[in-house]
């Protein structure tokens, strides 16, 4: 003879472990979603940092008077290191007489993440600003 349906009591648990893999998948994708969303919200963030830095120092305009138009590359990695400073951000900044360039890096805690290990991630922006001449 043969059974149609399982005795009771039969299956237990099978539920359970199903149940379990579906909420620690829902979790890790959940924190995927939270935690990237952070990560590309800090970058925007280091980018805007960079590019305010990096205007600042390209501010830092000498020989006018003398007919040209050049950065002074001592007072606008001043100025740029000035701003970063400031706003607590780690960076490097190399200056010539025609731009600043400025690369903001910074590191982002996880929210979700840091269950499976992952506790912060480095996210790093670079900007360029030019001298234009009018």
């Amino acid at each position: 003879m043969v059974e149609s349906s399982p005795r009771p009591g039969h299956d237990r648990g099978v539920v359970s472990g199903f149940v379990l893999s579906l909420v620690l998948c829902f979790v890790a994708i959940a924190g995927l979603a939270v935690d990237s969303g952070r990560l590309v919200a800090a970058h925007v963030t280091a980018g805007d940092h960079a590019e305010n830095a990096a205007r600042a120092g390209a501010q830092e305009v000498t020989l006018v008077r003398a007919g040209w138009r050049v950065i002074d590359p001592r007072r606008a990695t001043a100025t740029a290191r000035a701003f970063l400073d400031a706003h607590g951000l780690e960076g490097d900044i190399r200056a010539d007489f025609t731009s600043v360039t400025v690369i903001v890096r910074q590191r982002q805690s996880t929210t979700l993440l840091w269950m499976v290990g992952i506790d912060e991630r480095s996210v790093s922006s670079t900007r360029i600003a030019r001298l234009v001449s009018t």
